[in-house]
């Protein structure tokens, strides 16, 4: 009896290492993301999420769901404590607001020839995910980095509705910050201008597709104003050396959705966006963001 009573509690202990314990939201079912926590997550639309006040040089922001309740525990659990399979949902989470950002550039720069994504008329143009990175000593703190764990996730949801979508993890952190949470929007801006950089040689790389900044939670947007900018500056760069021109032909700036051309390694057609751009109308401003979670604040421009 003394050694039956071993083996199943010794099963008990390995199945707490496999299985969950408790739900990331509630803490009450034993899954992943119990059905009530998941409806919290992605059970709506992703929207269009703007903080207040809007930081200049801040793109066009999706979000799957607000901040709070169970959505802050799943993400708290996942950055905080370790909860890698959550992973999972709130990489599907943010896939759900790629999407919605997608179908907001196409819109803008094809009108009503916009594909769908995920839908019969596929994406062409592969969908470049840049995670917005943690500082590095919260990386070795944690053991891992939440938003490019997300990212990932993310890509493979992507990829399994016909989106081709990749992770591009090329921004790092040039120098140490200070901690942002006890810090007000404006003093977060200061805290970060200039602190992230894209790696020797990505500039290139993210003229390759549709670029979208990726980042598990957006409060003030302080830290995708920057992400922002590092991409900018790269892919100007990048432009001006002529460098990664190969495969994708003509120049392109701070990327969005190319027109296709046809052929899958042909194209040579760059980003367009409705309006009078000159030089051939390359969009200058044609990069988006999307997160897992925003600031309830941040959602109120979808309300009349």
């Amino acid at each position: 009896m003394r050694g039956l009573r071993t083996v199943r509690e010794w099963w008990a202990d390995l199945t707490d290492l496999v299985l969950p314990a408790e739900c990331g939201g509630c803490g009450r079912a034993r899954e992943v993301l119990c059905p009530r926590c998941r409806t919290a997550l992605s059970g709506d639309p992703p929207c269009r999420v703007r903080p207040d006040p809007e930081p200049p040089g801040l793109p066009a922001v999706h979000a799957a769901a607000p901040y709070t309740d169970e959505v802050r525990a799943a993400l708290l659990a996942h950055k905080e404590r370790g909860a890698l399979a959550l992973a999972a949902p709130l990489g599907a989470a943010l896939a759900g607001a790629v999407r919605a950002g997608l179908r907001e550039a196409w819109t803008a720069t094809c009108g009503t020839g916009a594909p769908e994504v995920g839908g019969e008329r596929r994406v062409r143009d592969p969908v470049l995910l840049v995670p917005v990175p943690s500082a590095r000593g919260a990386v070795r703190t944690r053991g891992h980095d939440p938003a490019r764990r997300i990212a990932l996730a993310a890509a493979g949801e992507l990829r399994r509705t016909g989106v081709p979508a990749r992770v591009l993890a090329v921004l790092r952190q040039r120098y140490a910050v200070a901690d942002q949470s006890g810090l007000d929007a404006r003093r977060r801006l200061d805290n970060l201008a200039g602190a992230l950089a894209v790696a020797p040689g990505g500039g290139g790389l993210l003229r390759g597709g549709a670029v979208v900044l990726v980042d598990d939670l957006m409060t003030t947007g302080a830290s995708l104003v920057e992400a922002a900018r590092a991409v900018r500056v790269a892919t100007d760069v990048a432009a001006e050396s002529g460098a990664g021109s190969g495969t994708y032909g003509t120049a392109r700036s701070a990327v969005y959705p190319a027109v296709a051309g046809e052929g899958r390694e042909e194209r040579k057609t760059g980003p367009r966006m409705a309006g009078p751009y000159g030089g051939g109308r390359v969009a200058r401003e044609a990069l988006c963001a999307a997160v897992v979670a925003a600031s309830t604040d941040s959602f109120e421009i979808n309300r009349n």
